[in-house]
């Protein structure tokens, strides 16, 4: 496999955040990924499940939430595609790091620990977005073939 990748679909229940944070790191572990990746991708997938959940389907019944982790040797990228209505990253504002507030942390959580954080509305006629976030890799995290 020159680009493994996994995928995890789980019901839109904030019970589910163990399993998609576990899911993650198994797949990081497996493929011997470095630590400081292993935990960055690990915080992101919480910060993201979490914020999907709580604000993407609160009112979406029956609403699924598929994540997808694809590894390159130059990077880990994590997709999260939700059913829920459409969110604009860039409508949330770079916050100062010192800035005191409650609530508003996770989408600058996600930029600071990953490379590169993008989120699209999903195509004509679906409803939902989808979160692509790339954790660039390091020569030690370089993921081993798996399969």
């Amino acid at each position: 496999m020159d680009r493994p990748t996994f995928t995890l679909t789980l019901p839109s229940n904030p019970r589910m955040l163990s399993v998609a944070r576990s899911f993650v790191e198994a797949v990081c572990l497996a493929s011997s990924l470095d630590r400081t990746v292993r935990h960055a991708l690990v915080l992101a997938t919480g910060e993201a499940v979490t914020n999907i959940v709580r604000h993407a389907h609160r009112e979406v019944a029956g609403a699924e939430l598929l994540i997808r982790l694809e590894l390159t040797p130059e990077a880990a990228v994590l997709t999260f595609v939700d059913q829920g209505d459409r969110f604009d990253l860039c409508s949330v504002p770079h916050l100062p790091p010192g800035e005191l507030r409650i609530g508003g942390r996770g989408v600058y959580l996600l930029r600071t620990v990953m490379d590169e954080v993008a989120c699209e509305a999903r195509p004509a006629g679906e409803r939902g977005n989808v979160l692509r976030m790339v954790k660039r890799l390091t020569t030690t995290g370089t993921p081993r073939q798996v399969g």
